[in-house]
């Protein structure tokens, strides 16, 4: 047997425990409660309303109607960024 000393080796039976949870497993929809020394200190719960996109082609053709401009917005953007 060696006579290395324990020192740094020794593991808290709770850190070893302790689970990791991935972005892909929360977004199933369970709840997963934090805790630290055996009490809850947060929860991590899902939306209750799902996210609806907002209808932007809609919106843009309530505030421009059917107007085709000259220039893209991309031109613009390019044009923008040409000035640096």
């Amino acid at each position: 047997m060696s006579s290395v000393p324990l020192i740094g080796i020794v593991c808290d039976v709770r850190m070893c425990s302790m689970r990791t949870v991935t972005v892909r497993q929360l977004q199933k929809g369970e709840e997963v409660r934090i805790t630290k020394r055996e009490r809850v200190i947060a929860r991590l719960v899902p939306d209750q309303i799902p996210a609806k996109m907002p209808d932007f082609l809609g919106r843009m053709r309530a505030v421009y109607g059917d107007k085709v401009f000259k220039v893209s917005g991309a031109e613009v953007v390019r044009w923008d960024r040409d000035r640096y």
